[in-house]
């Protein structure tokens, strides 16, 4: 059995509403000790299946959608059998024209009628002006090879020399010109203003010059402007493995949307091989395009020990789409049973069922298939159903040693404890903290560290941090601490167990892009926009604990002047605003309202830090400025525009409370204390079922459970049955209920995964 370590304890301050004798347990023995349910907008608990008439009935899928979720082609009518035929040497000129999107795309200059004879500049551009761009590509390729004075065609914008070719009124004119000028100069690029075209330097041609040679850069940039199908282009052999590494960072970085790159070898020598993509459909595509692929299947996933990007990631790579093509309204936690909504694009409810039993061998249950016309949105829910058991229950140490009693008297002593702090929770509510699982539990590095890295926009620290092994010799720790200490990240992906998809989603990236900044960009980008926004989030939740902690011990447990509250305070605050809100109406206390006692502690909201969030006007608002100052983030504006992030902030009240909360106590001794909490929390069957819907234990079996665990028949269990608002965490309800610290246990099964990683939290905002 493993406990929480005291790092993953100090990570939640220890701050109290209540003032009631605690006592000491131990959660998630097993995971079906800990089930989460997710409630949706509606308010419905979402473990059962929606049911209608129409899902008796085979799926009925659009007329151009088969089964598969995928395009039906038609087949072309007897007319226009010989089209292909017909047109493929003016698709073949259409390519030929085409150059990349950079330079000319957004004025739409293609052409399907160039031919090779049109690639003569001086019968497209007249002697003159052949003339005046022979001087300037003279002088791009060596510039002190020419007096300055030669060069008085060039002019100068935003600092970048460029060279007028005149004006060209017609699409097919201007087209024939952007082909012949990089036919006849690979190593510059043309631009259109309006109808005149002008020519400069190509920057990406001279990146490409630094590390080939010229002559291989030439050819390799005519092969791209020619685009034709099927084409390839082959490098000079080359046996440096580093050197060819950089060439394949710069074409994947520069091309990578274009062509694909592979290394071939072949009587001893290597040579870097490039080849056109396949270009399925047009870069613009039609409205039917998008309905085609527009195919959204909704279902309900229960999944037991997994994070929810690990389960993505896998159904991901059984249905072949995208770990993106997946939207969900929260994440969960993943050492337990969780039920949640989940959308798959691009998958028909048929295909999804026909996986049902593959991921079933993973600790993942499917159900509740059926088509939706949109994707979920993240925080598209009212919050989470909690059914738990805390097992091994005693007195605190210091207790025991106050009050030294028979044990009948302590089992007694005990269960009047338990009422009383459950009641005093109902009541009073707890400190709406995040808990340990928004910054990884048991991580060498927490993602709030992460997420400072990324809001200072150092991209190679952080991704280092989250390379950061931990303690011991597991596969993964080996994977992380290989790529720190050699930067490969091809061997460090094949050392990476399968089920780490967030770390192999960053390996694939940096072994394609490179380890440089830029590399360290496209592994973050490479990860759903929801994980890389949540190491931002961590931070911020990190500070908000922090807030809240200085707020209460400096000001009170009352409504001060300066704090935030709603503005409407006879408004009956929803369930669906107690957790935090993006734009609440904010008002802020006056002298004469905290004089009255206009408002309390549970209406005072204090901000998550963010470029649209208001702070308190009081001491706790100074206490922001300084916090954020220590981290070097003072002039911060909450936005990563090379990860497309923004942090706009949101407001969250300071006091959460649970509702519809009952127990039970479970015990030879508990019949005291059992009826006082709501007995009928022994019908929930949520506390009581594993994830492939087995029968519900009962009353014995968890009795049992607990005496396996401890091996004494004497112990107490307590069930907890209760809701809370998304983002609110069970764990600080149950540490604010039993005023200690919460060991966790796991089963010995489950010992490899037994530390709770980053992506597992109750319920992301």
């Amino acid at each position: 059995m493993a406990e929480m370590e005291q790092s993953d304890v100090v990570t939640v301050p220890e701050c109290f509403i209540s003032s009631h004798e605690g006592f000491c347990g131990s959660i998630k023995n097993f995971t079906r000790d800990f089930v989460v349910t997710e409630i949706d907008i509606d308010g419905h608990l979402i473990s059962k299946p929606i049911t209608s008439s129409s899902q008796e009935e085979s799926p009925r899928f659009p007329p151009h959608v088969n089964e598969f979720g995928h395009s039906i082609p038609t087949k072309p009518s007897d007319n226009t059998s010989n089209e292909p035929k017909q047109r493929s040497s003016s698709r073949v000129a259409q390519d030929m024209a085409m150059i990349s999107v950079e330079d000319y795309d957004t004025n739409g200059d293609v052409t399907p009628s160039v031919t090779t004879e049109n690639l003569d500049l001086s019968v497209i551009l007249g002697a003159s002006v052949c003339d005046a761009i022979e001087q300037f590509a003279v002088s791009v390729r060596d510039p002190s090879g020419l007096p300055k004075e030669t060069r008085s065609e060039k002019k100068q914008l935003t600092g970048v020399e460029l060279l007028s070719l005149g004006s060209f009124p017609e699409k097919h004119q201007r087209a024939n010109v952007h082909r012949a000028v990089r036919h006849r100069f690979p190593f510059l690029t043309t631009i259109t203003c309006q109808s005149e075209i002008k020519v400069k330097e190509c920057p990406d041609f001279r990146e490409l010059a630094g590390i080939v040679t010229e002559e291989e850069a030439e050819d390799f940039f005519r092969f791209i402007d020619a685009k034709v199908p099927g084409s390839s282009h082959t490098f000079l052999p080359d046996a440096d493995k580093d050197h060819r590494t950089a060439v394949h960072h710069f074409l994947s970085r520069r091309f990578g949307k274009l062509v694909e790159t592979k290394s071939f070898g072949e009587q001893g020598k290597t040579a870097i091989t490039v080849r056109l993509r396949d270009r399925g459909r047009p870069r613009k595509r039609t409205a039917e395009d998008c309905s085609k692929d527009d195919v959204y299947t909704a279902f309900i996933l229960c999944k037991e020990n997994l994070e929810t990007l690990e389960a993505i990631s896998y159904m991901a790579a059984m249905l072949g789409v995208l770990p993106s093509d997946f939207t969900y309204a929260g994440i969960k936690d993943k050492r337990a049973i969780t039920y949640q909504s989940m959308v798959v694009k691009k998958v028909s409810p048929q295909r999804l069922q026909e996986k049902t039993s593959a991921f079933e061998k993973k600790g993942m249950v499917v159900s509740g298939v059926r088509l939706v016309s949109e994707p979920l949105r993240m925080g598209r829910l009212q919050g989470n159903h909690f059914d738990l058991v805390v097992r091994d229950l005693r007195l605190h140490r210091n207790a025991d040693m106050l009050h030294p009693a028979p044990e009948t008297e302590t089992h007694t002593h005990l269960v009047e404890l338990i009422q009383q702090a459950v009641e005093n929770v109902k009541a009073k509510g707890f400190v709406n903290y995040y808990g340990p699982q928004r910054f990884g539990i048991g991580l060498s590095v927490q993602s709030d560290r992460v997420g400072l890295a990324l809001l200072k926009e150092d991209m190679v620290s952080a991704v280092r941090l989250v390379f950061t092994p931990e303690e011991g010799d597991d596969r993964q720790s080996q994977a992380k601490r290989h790529f720190l200490l050699t930067d490969n990240a091809k061997e460090s992906l094949a050392m990476m167990p399968v089920y780490k998809a967030r770390e192999r989603l960053m390996l694939q990236a940096l072994h394609r892009y490179g380890t440089g900044p830029q590399g360290c960009v496209r592994a973050w980008l490479s990860l759903p926009h929801g994980m890389r926004v949540f190491y931002l989030h961590a931070y911020c939740s990190r500070v908000w604990n922090e807030a809240v902690e200085h707020r209460l011990s400096t000001l009170g447990h009352s409504a001060r002047e300066g704090d935030l509250v709603w503005e409407q305070r006879e408004q009956e605050v929803t369930s669906q605003d107690t957790a935090e809100s993006s734009q609440p109406q904010i008002h802020v206390v006056t002298d004469q309202e905290e004089r009255e006692g206009v408002y309390n502690l549970g209406q005072v909201m204090l901000p998550m830090p963010g470029n649209t969030v208001r702070y308190p006007e009081n001491s706790i608002g100074v206490w922001y400025q300084k916090r954020l100052a220590r981290d070097g983030l003072q002039c911060c504006r909450f936005r990563v525009g090379a990860l497309k992030l923004n942090v706009p902030g949101c407001y969250r009240h300071m006091l959460a409370f649970p509702r519809d909360l009952t127990y039970r106590l479970h015990g030879p001794t508990a019949g005291e204390g059992s009826g006082g909490g709501g007995g009928e929390s022994e019908g929930e069957e949520g506390s009581r079922r594993d994830c492939d819907g087995g029968k519900s234990e009962s009353g014995e079996q968890t009795r049992s459970g607990a005496s396996e665990m401890k091996g004494d028949s004497a112990s107490l269990a307590l069930t907890l049955n209760f809701d809370l608002d998304k983002s609110c965490y069970a764990t600080i309800c149950l540490r604010e209920i039993m005023q200690f610290p919460l060991c966790h246990k796991v089963e010995p099964k489950h010992n490899e995964s037994a530390r709770e990683d980053m992506g597992c939290a109750v319920a992301q905002y």
